[in-house]
């Protein structure tokens, strides 16, 4: 094959998509044979091993080196402006990835295959979220509902979906996800509700318990409940105390 500038971009975009799948592929099996808490555990070591190397071999191979921070020098002169815009395409990027994969699933074994393969995909992504999340912002074990609470706005929906988050007046953190691109898109089509409230409960409750084990998590309501104009859905998070109240005090506000 002759390597053309076309072939050759092609090759390269191409090897992202293996790689992203190779980790992915290795990070399922680890989950599969150590469950989940080990197998983050060995996503941390791996990873951050992995990371210095790309950064390394993709500086030295552009020619563009790092910066003060030891980040790729390619990136960090970007600005600040066009690093928030290229974060948001890498969010809306990863929405419609999962948007394809339900769909190619849907298509060959129906909804409710699609859910179940959904619901499980979350079960693993939404912990190893919370702790990239942890590591990035040097989160500690038990930050308790204000790590949480500014934890939600450095997800991958945080940035392309609008959320309102606040403290009710007895310590209770509570999230509403006030505009939803997958729902809000439905509705510009008059679609009903995407029911996912099932992928949604395994979502908020492995993520909170992640960043710190004593919390709990109730949903408020969520698709296919119904649910104020306001907001598509709504959960409710608390530390859990034999006294059943929680330990963060009124007047909260999120870090």
């Amino acid at each position: 094959m002759e390597n053309t500038t076309d072939t050759l971009t092609r090759a390269v975009i191409d090897s992202i998509r293996r790689m992203a799948a190779h980790h992915g592929l290795w990070l399922a099996g680890a989950i599969d044979k150590f469950g989940i808490e080990k197998a983050l555990e060995m996503e941390k070591e791996a990873g951050d091993k992995a990371t210095a190397i790309l950064v390394d071999r993709l500086c030295a191979t552009l020619g563009s080196g790092k910066d003060d921070n030891g980040l790729p020098r390619a990136l960090s002169e970007l600005g600040a402006d066009k690093l928030a815009k290229l974060l948001e395409a890498m969010a809306v990027n990863w929405l419609a990835l999962d948007g394809v994969w339900f769909q190619a699933v849907e298509s060959r074994a129906g909804m409710a295959a699609a859910k179940a393969v959904n619901d499980g995909c979350w079960a693993s992504f939404s912990p190893l979220e919370a702790e990239r999340i942890k590591a990035l912002k040097d989160l500690p074990d038990e930050g308790g509902l204000q790590a949480l609470a500014a934890s939600f706005f450095h997800r991958m929906y945080g940035v392309i979906n609008e959320q309102k988050v606040f403290f009710e007046p007895d310590g209770a953190l509570v999230m509403q996800m006030t505009k939803c691109r997958v729902q809000n898109a439905r509705q510009r089509k008059g679609l009903p509700d995407y029911p996912c409230k099932s992928a949604g409960v395994v979502e908020y409750s492995t993520f909170a318990t992640t960043l710190d084990k004593r919390i709990e998590c109730e949903c408020i309501a969520c698709p296919p409940d119904p649910h104020p104009s306001d907001y598509f859905c709504a959960w409710r998070f608390r530390i859990k105390e034999e006294t059943g109240h929680s330990q963060e005090k009124d007047g909260a506000r999120p870090a």
